[in-house]
C-alpha cells in the first residue's frame, strides 16, 4: 500500500499501562483465540477471566518497526476519516470521527481492560479503537495473513464498528442481546461482524480509487478476512465446528462480505446481512 508521506490522523492516542494478564491453562488459551476474532464484545472484555498482574507501561522508546506500523495505522485511520465523511455526506449525515489508542501489553478503555491477547477491538463507550501493533505479527504468524493491507483491513473493520455506532446499529443489536437467547443473538452478532467486513471492503474500494493500492493488496485483505472465521478459530481452539456458536461468521462468509463491500461500496447493501433476521435493524438517520 502506498502510504508514506501522506496525512496522518490527529485522533491517535497512546495508552497507559494497566495491571492485567490472562490466566493460564487451556481456558486462557481459548479465551485469547476467541478474542482474536477482531472486535471482541466489550461485555466480554470488561474484566472477565482476567487476573491481576504486573503493570505494563507503553514504552516511550519503541523500535523502528513498531514506529513504522504506528505511522501506517495513523495514515489508514486518516483515510477512513476522509472516506466516511464523504459517504455520510452522500446521505446527508454527519460523521463523527473515532479515536485510536495504540498501546503495548495492556491499557484501560471505557469498556474495561484492553490486553494485547484480545486483538484489536472497538469500544462504543468511548468511541475508540484499541490496537497493540504486535497484532501485526500475530496476524502474519498465527493466522497466515501477512502484509500491510491485511493490517489496514483490520483497522478498517474496527472503524466499521464505529460506523455502526454512528448509524445506530450497535445500540439496536445490544438491546436485542438482552432479550434473545445466546443462540438467537449470535445471528445478529454474525450479521454485525459481516457488516463491519463489508465496510472494510468499502474502504478497500476507496483506496483503489485514490490510487493507494499496490499489486496484491486486495488479496492480502481477503486472506486476512478468511483467516479469522469462526470455523477456523474453533479448529484452532480444539473445538468441533458448531455454527450455532458462530459470532463473527465463517471464513467464507467473512471473505464474501469484504468482497461485497468492495463491489457495491455503499451503505444500503450493507443492511442485507440483517434482512432475513426476525427483528428488523434500521439505519438511524440523525
Amino acid at each position: 500500500m502506498k502510504w508514506k508521506n501522506r496525512r496522518k490522523s490527529s485522533n491517535v492516542n497512546r495508552g497507559s499501562g494497566a495491571p492485567v494478564v490472562f490466566g493460564g491453562g487451556i481456558g486462557g488459551l481459548i479465551l485469547v483465540l476467541v478474542l482474536y476474532f477482531l472486535g471482541a464484545d466489550p461485555s466480554v472484555i470488561n474484566n472477565q477471566n482476567i487476573n491481576q498482574g504486573q503493570n505494563s507501561r507503553y514504552e516511550e522508546k519503541i523500535s523502528e518497526g513498531q514506529k513504522e506500523l504506528e505511522d501506517f495505522l495513523s495514515v489508514v485511520l486518516a483515510d477512513t476519516e476522509d472516506m466516511w465523511h464523504e459517504k455520510f455526506q452522500e446521505y446527508n449525515l454527519t460523521y463523527h470521527e473515532p479515536s485510536m489508542t495504540l498501546y503495548t501489553g495492556s491499557t484501560k478503555s471505557a469498556c474495561g481492560i484492553a490486553q494485547s491477547g484480545m486483538g484489536p477491538f472497538y469500544c462504543p463507550l468511548d468511541q475508540a479503537v484499541y490496537i497493540d501493533v504486535s497484532f501485526y505479527d500475530e496476524l502474519k504468524n498465527t493466522f497466515g495473513a501477512g502484509g500491510d493491507f491485511a493490517f489496514a483491513y483490520v483497522l478498517a473493520h474496527e472503524v466499521g464498528h464505529h460506523v455502526q455506532n454512528e448509524l445506530g446499529i450497535l445500540n439496536q443489536t445490544q438491546q436485542l442481546q438482552k432479550k434473545l437467547s445466546e443462540r438467537e443473538y449470535n445471528k445478529y452478532s454474525v450479521a454485525q461482524e459481516l457488516q463491519a467486513d463489508y465496510f472494510a471492503g468499502v474502504y478497500a474500494y476507496y483506496s483503489k480509487e485514490k490510487g493507494y493500492l499496490e499489486a496484491g493488496d486486495i488479496e492480502e485483505a481477503m486472506r486476512a478476512a478468511s483467516s479469522i472465521g469462526d470455523d477456523k478459530i474453533q479448529k484452532m481452539s480444539g473445538s468441533n465446528i458448531n455454527p450455532d456458536k458462530f459470532t463473527h461468521g465463517s471464513s467464507k462468509d467473512r471473505k464474501n462480505a469484504f468482497d461485497m463491500g468492495y463491489k457495491y461500496h455503499d451503505i444500503e447493501h450493507s443492511m442485507d446481512f440483517f434482512k432475513n433476521l426476525d427483528h428488523q435493524i434500521q439505519i438511524n438517520i440523525r
